[in-house]
């Protein structure tokens, strides 16, 4: 099975090297020892094309933009709009997807809300983290699967044409009105 996943959009407070944790009041704040070790958005992207490959058990899971001659049989559209975590608040990751077949209609459209408890450390949050981006790469090869299946476009039967209206043709005369001249000083012509 041939996957494209992308794009991938990641919220943009996420767009940060810093460790950012929820606090009671739903604010955010940076941590003070612990920062990412890259772009936490080339993160879940490599995370997830890895998950959905092993899950799908298929080499062919590339993100998008895909390589010219790479036709997917699905294209997997996500926007994840929360991943955090607090010393005491649960790893909550909120996400939306859209899966395209190989005609580009949509097949599947959901939004996710999974929760992932932890035992407060920092270390633990994001373990956490890590577990909600794999529960949702199991949703997502689990809605993807049955996209596996779909005729290839060359394949899918032609939809029927209309057959040609007859029309009966009167031998005889025409029913247009041929153009003939007015008799006046001049040639006037009407249809």
């Amino acid at each position: 099975m041939a996957v494209v996943l992308g794009p991938v959009s990641v919220a943009d407070y996420l767009q940060r090297e810093t460790f950012l944790q929820r606090q009671a009041d739903g604010s955010l704040s940076s941590a003070t020892d612990g920062r990412w070790a890259g772009s936490l958005s080339a993160d879940i992207d490599q995370l997830l094309v890895r998950q959905l490959a092993w899950r799908l058990d298929s080499q062919r899971v590339v993100l998008a933009p895909a390589s010219t001659g790479f036709t997917p049989d699905v294209q997997v559209l996500l926007s994840i709009t929360r991943l955090d975590s607090g010393k005491n608040q649960p790893a909550i990751l909120d996400a939306q997807w859209r899966l395209l077949d190989r005609r580009g209609h949509v097949r599947d459209n959901r939004i996710v809300h999974l929760e992932q408890p932890h035992e407060g450390s920092e270390s633990s949050q994001v373990q956490a983290q890590g577990q909600l981006l794999q529960k949702l790469a199991e949703q997502l090869s689990t809605a993807v699967k049955p996209l596996a299946n779909q005729p290839a476009v060359a394949e899918e039967a032609p939809k029927k044409q209309a057959a040609p209206v007859q029309v009966k043709k009167e031998p005889g005369k025409s029913k247009i009105p041929m153009a003939s001249p007015i008799r006046t000083d001049m040639e006037v012509y009407r249809f």
